[in-house]
This record gives C-alpha cells, structure tokens and sequence, in this order.
C-alpha cells in the first residue's frame, strides 16, 4: 500500500550521501502533525512524513504492524527514500520499530517517541460506540463539527484531534478509516510475537515525556534486548505528545542524535 506523503527539503540540494529522514505520526494524527520537527530537518536533508493507513489521505485497510512497516517500506522505495532514518510518534513509533527489526537494511538510524516495545500506550480516548456511524449533514465547517461532536465527546483535545479527521464542506463525513482504526486498536495497543532473534543493532534513540507513562522500567529490558545500541531521553515537563509539549528540546535532541550518528550523515 502507497501512503500519502508530505516532502519538504531544503531550498538548495545538500550534501548527496545524506540519507532521508522519514516521520511517522501517531493514532488518529496525521503526517502534519510532525510539522515542526520536520520544517527543522528539512533545512538540510529531505524528508517525508507519512499518513498511515487508514489516516490522512492514505488508503485504508487492516490495521496491523507488520502491514503498517510494509507500507512504509513500499513508500520508501517508490519515491526512492531508502534506505532512511525513521522517526515514529506513539503508533508511529511501534510502526517504526518494527520496520527497524524486520528490515534493517532500510534503516540507517531509529528515533521513538514515548512509546516501547511491548503491550501498552493509547486507548480508546474515549471514543463512544457508534461514531462512525455518526449522521453528518449536507453542509459541516469547524465550529459546526465541534458542535456536532460536542453531545458525543467530552474531552476538548479530543473532540480537536477528531475534527481534524472529518471532511468539511459541502458532503462532509469521516476522512480516515475511522472503522478500521477503531476495530484494530487492540492491535496497536499489542505488540506482535517477534522470532527469538529479532534485534535492531543500529543507533536508536527513545525520547519520552516526563509526564507520560508509555515508557517505564518495566520496558527497559525488552528495549535492550530489541534494540541494544540505544539510549533514552527524557523531556522534563512534557507529556506523552512530546513533540508538540516541547517542539523546541524535541527537535534539539533529534538533530544532536543524527549529527553524532555517523549512519545518519
């Protein structure tokens, strides 16, 4: 499966040997939603954030993390992007990871942001059932949509982060696979069964958010074993969207990484 791309790059070609970075965005987001990081890269290397499937203007289909890391990697080698370095956010960072451990070849260096290898992470956010089924009129613009969702879903950030999912305008509906995200949640709230000797030996680096508990001590042991040449990073104050809790330290850590990682140069 093709995803749809965003790619930025700097005005002026860099140096050539430079591998490209490739983003990947978290549950319900969109390949925007790495936006700040990316402009940053993007002044020197090119780079290509991704809509996952069944997000953004992407396909839709199973909800799985092999298929998932198979998409990326079909999407790398179209638009000839690969091998790269991977950059994944929450479900994008399993994604990532596990594109790491079933093709290494593909990738020069791993970046992970606040998620692990194993069990665990986002939930349902506190969707309510049916709202896929949800009855939109002829004519929907933001405020509308928010009203729309408002009886249905009392979390601001919530209702924001969906909005952000629906078609506005004249026929207005879902934009995402929003049935095949919700049936296959419990999949990206796993971990697939690995073989005994998956290991990723590249250079990784896991950044989480002080204030998130997607990374905990319970994890370091299978961080370890799956990706033994990496280190973790911790952003004081901020939560479990890190890049955008702290864009600025966010983008420092990741551009002093690919600067000392001689595969990422």
């Amino acid at each position: 499966m093709l995803l749809n791309v965003i790619e930025r790059g700097p005005e002026t070609p860099s140096t050539p040997h430079m591998p490209p970075v490739v983003l990947l965005h978290g549950v319900f987001g969109r390949a925007r939603n790495l936006g700040f990081v990316q402009r940053r890269l993007a002044t020197t290397r090119r780079t290509l954030a991704m809509d996952l499937r069944n997000h953004g203007a992407s396909p839709h289909g199973p909800l799985t993390y092999p298929d998932m890391a198979q998409d990326v990697l079909e999407t790398m080698l179209h638009h000839h992007a690969a091998p790269a370095v991977v950059l994944g956010h929450s479900m994008g960072g399993k994604t990532a990871m596990m594109l790491a451990l079933t093709r290494p070849d593909m990738v020069r260096c791993l970046i992970v942001a606040d998620i692990a290898p194993g069990q665990g992470g986002f939930s349902q956010l506190g969707l309510p059932a049916g709202l896929e089924d949800l009855d939109f009129p002829a004519h929907l613009d933001v405020q509308g949509a928010n009203l729309l969702l408002a009886p249905l879903i009392a979390d601001e950030s919530v209702r924001q982060l969906m909005v952000q999912n629906m078609r506005l305008g004249d026929n207005p509906g879902w934009a995402i696979g929003l049935r095949e995200i919700k049936a296959g949640l419990p999949n990206a709230m796993g971990w697939p069964t690995l073989p005994e000797d998956a290991c990723y030996t590249g250079p990784t680096l896991f950044i989480r958010g002080e204030n998130s508990r997607y990374i905990q001590p319970e994890n370091h042991a299978a961080m370890r074993r799956l990706f033994p040449n990496h280190r973790l990073e911790t952003i004081a104050g901020a939560g479990h969207w890190v890049h955008a809790d702290a864009p600025q330290r966010f983008s420092e850590l990741v551009e002093s990484f690919l600067a000392a990682t001689p595969q990422a140069t």
